[in-house]
């Protein structure tokens, strides 16, 4: 099948940082004092588990951002020219598409085989009467619909086995290779990751991708079926919409991050290391900056843009450009506004610094500036540049919610579980209430910010020098 790759800001951004990240591993694996705290990391059990379901919504994440055009069908009066769809899409939507094709009506509960609402329907002798009509696919393939607990029950327990059955071929594939690497017998090697004697904790790393393999079993065969989540008021899959919102999490999280470090680490160490006037310039600028209500400055940036790609129509090929364009704007801004907590720290754990005997030696001896700070300072903060990163992406993550809420956060037509949860807003007024939207969202966010929080506690203790072990 032929197809328009499509590359968006924020896609080449995520696969440079991809890059980076395998870079730093390459450059980790040479350098000792790099080396070691990440050995220590590798070697917790919740820090192992975590970064499992970290790597789960980084995939999605990635599938998400792989995007093309599908070409439109023959035109008649332009023979052999291919023609694509405006319609972006991604290999996500590939994979999902049953998710994302099989809409339905209106609201309809989880797992339901009829409308959350009533329609009013004629008789044949011209009484009419009020019934919940059925759903054109969640269920559709019940002649009864009194069938359907038995019929998800048997669908789970196919979908459990057929996920223990991918997990036990690949729980094997990786003892295999373990065994072939530590030069011992496959028995003595599955024995010991049973037992959980391994140095890494191969164990609960396999306990924990085995769940995810099975809840992805579940979702896969009772996604076909039912909509495990409902849908919404246009009858979008609930489910679809939550896969579809882990990218735009992690873009805001990731991205923005990557604009608030240059800002943050750069101007908090020379403000602490070189004190005087630098000092007094940074605290002038992060004093004035937080200052400012930081919803106040994104509500009039992401004004600026709006007025800027209306007046621009033509720069903006499809929908999808154009809110990608929002998105890369709204984590830039973002980025400017939340880089003064993290340089505050830095700071006044950089003035602790330059005061220790080491550094004092250093600069007795005529180390230049740049060797010091790098070598020496650097090194001992990035626990304190590590642990405020990945709290400062949770914070982020709900931070996109809260934007949406007040109508400056991402396009309304990027999915995101800030405009879920913006639009449940309304539905929980309803009557019957409309709940599965919110808990969804809240479920997914859940997941990614507690995962995030306890992988930071693991990342903050191997890299403190004060906590390190020798």
């Amino acid at each position: 099948m032929q197809f328009s790759p499509v590359i968006l800001w924020t896609d080449a951004l995520i696969f440079l940082l991809v890059a980076m990240v395998l870079a730093f591993i390459w450059r980790a694996r040479r350098k000792e004092h790099l080396r070691a705290p990440w050995r220590a990391v590798a070697h917790n059990a919740m820090g192992m588990s975590t970064l499992v379901v970290l790597l789960a919504f980084i995939l999605v994440g990635l599938l998400d951002s792989l995007h093309y055009r599908v070409p439109l069908p023959d035109n008649p009066a332009r023979p052999g020219q291919i023609e694509y769809s405006i319609e972006v899409q991604s290999l996500l939507d590939k994979i999902v598409t049953p998710l994302r094709t099989r809409d339905e009506k209106t609201y309809s509960a989880p797992f339901a085989t009829q409308l959350y609402v009533k329609e009013t329907r004629e008789n044949a002798d011209g009484s009419q009467v009020r019934v919940y009509p059925r759903l054109t696919y969640g269920g559709a393939h019940l002649k009864d619909p009194a069938e359907r607990t038995r019929d998800i029950f048997a669908i789970s327990i196919k979908a459990v086995w057929e996920g223990l059955l991918v997990w036990l071929v690949f729980a094997a594939l990786v003892v295999a290779l373990l065994a072939r690497r530590g030069r011992v017998s496959y028995k003595h090697m599955a024995g010991k990751v049973v037992r959980g004697a391994t140095e890494i904790p191969w164990r609960v790393i396999l306990i924990t991708t085995g769940i995810i393999i099975v809840l992805a079993a579940l979702a896969a065969e009772l996604g076909v079926k039912y909509h495990i989540m409902g849908t919404d008021k246009v009858g979008q899959d609930v489910f679809y919409q939550t896969l579809k919102s882990i990218r735009t999490g992690l873009v805001i999280g990731t991205l923005t991050t990557l604009v608030m470090l240059p800002f943050a680490v750069l101007l908090g160490i020379m403000a602490g290391y070189f004190r005087g006037i630098v000092d007094d310039v940074v605290q002038y600028l992060y004093t004035t900056l937080s200052s400012i209500p930081g919803v106040l400055l994104i509500a009039a940036s992401i004004l600026i843009l709006q007025v800027y790609m209306a007046n621009h129509a033509e720069q903006f090929d499809t929908i999808a450009m154009r809110a990608d364009v929002r998105l890369l704007f709204l984590c830039i801004i973002l980025g400017i506004t939340s880089w003064t907590g993290l340089c505050r720290l830095l700071r006044g754990e950089t003035l602790k610094l330059r005061e220790l005997d080491y550094i004092q030696a250093a600069t007795a001896f005529g180390v230049g500036h740049f060797k010091i700070i790098t070598r020496h300072i650097l090194p001992n903060v990035m626990h304190i540049v590590l642990i405020t990163v990945v709290l400062d992406f949770s914070g982020l993550v709900l931070a996109e919610a809260v934007l949406s809420y007040v109508g400056v956060g991402v396009d309304p037509s990027t999915i995101s579980w800030g405009n879920m949860i913006n639009s449940a807003r309304m539905e929980m007024a309803r009557e019957p209430m409309v709940w599965w939207p919110l808990l969804a969202a809240f479920v997914f966010m859940f997941a990614l910010v507690l995962a995030a929080n306890l992988f930071s506690d693991v990342v903050r203790d191997a890299f403190d020098p004060r906590l390190r072990k020798l």
